[in-house]
C-alpha cells in the first residue's frame, strides 16, 4: 500500500518546511509549499546588495549525513546540487583579556587550546566529552527522529533523562566537569545559537559537542541561501510544487479535520493533510484561528516562555581579513548576568557577546574582489520583556556594536565599510509572523521539550502537523531536519490507505 493519489500542503519554506515537502513527494504525495516571502528559506532568506550576498541565517551547518540522506532517498546525490566546504576551525572564542580558543575536531590541537588556557581542566574537559557522546546516542540519534504524541512517550523517555540529568543546565553540566570559567563558557555557549539560555536549557543540549566534532562544521558555496537552492531543486525534480509570495491566511476546517488553505491573493485548494512550519502560536492563533481549538492551543502557547530575538548587522567592508576565522565568538566581560538580563529582566544591556559571521575567508564569492561580507549578532530580549521603539534604537545599536567589533578586531572598521543594514526584533515579528519578535519560537527549557513541545500531529485536528522550531526536537538545521523525519512518518502513515 503507498500513499499515491494524495495531496499534502506545506506551509512555509523553512529547513523544516523543505525536508519535510522532499520526504512527502518522495513517498509519491503530491505535495505544495506555500511560502509567504518571495523567495523561500524561511529563516535562511538572502539579500545581495552593491554585490555582497548576505545570508540571514541559519549560517552553522552540522551533521550534512541528515541533510545527504534528503537526496538518498530517491537516489539521488547532494554533491550534485550544492557544495559544502569545511569550516576550521569551527569557532574561535575570544574574551575582552586577549584570550582566544580555537574549537575544532582535531583532539590534538583541543586539548593545545586547553592546556594554554586551564591545563588542570584536561581530565575534566575528556570526561565531558564522553558524556556528550552518550547524550548524543540517546537524544540525538534515538529519541531527535521519534514524536512525542502522549505523555506515555515521555514516560518511557524518562529514564533517559533521568540518567543523563536532563534537569541540569548546559553550563551546570559543564561546571561539574571543569573549573575554569572561560572553559565552561566555551563548552555551553552553543545553546545560545539555538535560543537557549546556557544558564537554564536542559544538559541533553551537551550533544551539539558530539554532533559538531563528528560531522564537523560546514559552509554551502555561495551561502546558506544555496543549500535552500538545492533543497528546492531536489523537491521539484520530484514533481513537488512551490507558490511563493502568498501567505496562507486561513488553514480551513470541517469539524476536526482540515480541507485545504486559503492564500491572500484569494487562491484556496484543498489538500488531505496539511503541515505547519510558520511560527508555532501564528499557526494556532492566525492560521487556524476560526477553528475553538487554534484559539485555545494560541493561548496555551503564548503562556509559554519564548526565546529571545537578535539583533543582526549586516555589513559589507573594503579589504580582506584571513586572520578573522568564519566565527568568532566574542565574549563580553560578563557571562550569568548578561544572560540574566537577556532572559529574565528584559533589560538592554551596555555589553554584549557578540557573535561574527565571516563567510568570505571560506567563500570569497560572496563579495565583491577584494571585499568581505560580514555580520554581528548579538541576543536581545524578545518584545515581550523589552518594549523598545526600534527604529530609534536600532541605527544605536548597530553603531555600538560595529564599535565593538571595530575595538576587539578592525580598528578602522567604519571607514572600511561600503554598505550595511540591520535586522532587529520587529523584522523577525513583520517578515516571518514570529510571536514577540522571538527568533527561534518557544525557548529549549526541559519542560518545553519532547512532549511538553508543539506536537508533531495536533491532538484534536487529525490531519493538521507541525514542522520545524516550534515542534520536538527544536531549533537549529539537525533539530528541524529531524522534525521533518518525525513529521513525515505519522502523515505517510496516516495517508497511507
Amino acid at each position: 500500500m503507498s500513499p499515491a493519489g494524495k495531496r499534502a500542503c506545506v506551509i512555509g519554506s523553512g529547513f523544516g518546511g523543505l525536508a519535510l515537502a522532499i520526504r512527502l513527494q518522495a513517498a509519491g504525495i503530491a505535495t505544495t509549499v506555500i511560502e509567504a516571502r518571495d523567495k523561500p528559506g524561511g529563516r535562511a532568506y538572502f539579500w545581495q546588495r552593491d554585490g555582497f550576498t548576505f545570508d540571514a541565517g541559519p549560517t552553522v551547518v552540522t551533521d550534512p549525513a541528515c541533510l545527504e540522506e534528503l537526496w538518498a532517498l530517491t537516489g539521488h546525490h547532494m554533491a550534485d546540487d550544492v557544495e559544502l566546504m569545511p569550516v576550521m576551525p569551527f569557532y574561535r572564542l575570544n574574551w575582552p583579556d586577549g584570550t582566544t580558543f580555537d574549537c575544532s575536531s582535531d583532539d590534538a590541537a583541543l586539548h593545545r587550546e586547553i592546556a594554554r588556557i586551564a591545563p588542570t581542566d584536561l581530565a575534566g574537559y575528556d570526561d565531558f566529552q564522553a558524556y556528550s557522546a552518550q547524550v548524543y546516542r540517546e537524544g540525538y540519534q534515538r529519541l531527535g527522529p521519534v514524536p512525542f504524541l502522549n505523555f506515555a512517550s515521555m514516560i518511557r523517555a524518562a529514564p533517559t533523562l533521568a540518567r543523563y540529568q536532563a534537569w541540569r543546565s548546559v553550563y551546570g553540566m559543564a561546571s561539574r566537569y571543569v573549573r575554569s570559567e572561560k572553559l565552561r563558557e566555551a563548552l555551553s555557549f552553543h545553546t545560545l545559537l539555538a535560543g537557549g539560555n546556557p544558564m537554564t536549557a536542559s544538559a541533553i543540549h551537551a550533544l551539539t559537542h558530539k554532533l559538531a566534532k563528528d560531522g564537523g562544521v560546514w559552509w554551502p558555496r555561495g551561502g546558506t541561501n544555496r543549500l535552500v537552492a538545492a533543497m528546492v531543486r531536489q523537491f521539484e525534480r520530484l514533481g513537488g510544487t512551490m507558490r511563493l509570495h502568498d501567505p496562507v491566511v486561513e488553514v480551513e476546517t470541517l469539524g476536526n479535520r482540515v480541507t485545504g488553505v486559503r492564500t491572500q491573493s484569494g487562491w484556496v485548494e484543498r489538500f488531505d493533510a496539511v503541515a505547519s512550519n510558520a511560527d508555532i502560536v501564528h499557526s494556532y492563533r492566525d492560521l487556524l484561528g476560526a477553528t475553538r481549538r487554534g484559539q485555545r492551543e494560541a493561548g496555551r502557547l503564548a503562556r509559554k516562555r519564548f526565546s529571545p530575538s537578535l539583533f543582526i548587522v549586516h555589513f559589507g567592508m573594503e579589504g580582506t581579513w584571513p586572520g578573522i576565522p568564519h566565527h568568532t565568538i566574542l565574549f563580553g566581560p560578563r557571562y550569568k548576568g548578561l544572560l540574566d538580563d537577556i532572559y529574565e529582566y528584559g533589560v538592554l544591556p551596555r555589553d554584549f557577546a557578540i557573535y561574527l559571521h565571516h563567510p568570505t575567508v571560506t567563500d570569497p564569492s560572496l563579495a565583491p574582489p577584494g571585499k568581505s561580507t560580514f555580520y554581528a549578532m548579538v541576543p536581545v530580549a524578545h518584545m515581550g520583556k523589552l518594549t523598545v521603539d526600534w527604529e530609534q534604537i536600532g541605527p544605536l545599536l548597530e553603531k555600538r556594536i560595529l564599535d565593538e567589533v571595530g575595538r576587539r578586531l578592525i580598528p578602522d572598521i567604519h571607514d572600511r565599510i561600503v554598505t550595511r543594514f540591520h535586522y532587529a526584533p520587529r523584522d523577525f515579528a513583520l517578515d516571518l509572523n514570529a510571536h514577540l519578535g522571538s527568533a527561534f519560537g518557544l525557548e529549549p527549557i526541559l519542560t518545553q521539550s519532547a512532549w511538553f513541545r508543539g506536537h508533531n500531529r495536533d491532538d484534536a485536528i487529525g490531519n493538521f502537523y507541525l514542522v520545524g522550531a516550534g515542534t520536538h526536537p527544536g531549533a537549529g538545521i539537525p533539530a528541524v531536519v529531524g522534525s521533518a523525519r518525525a513529521t513525515a512518518g505519522l502523515m505517510i502513515e496516516d495517508l497511507t490507505p
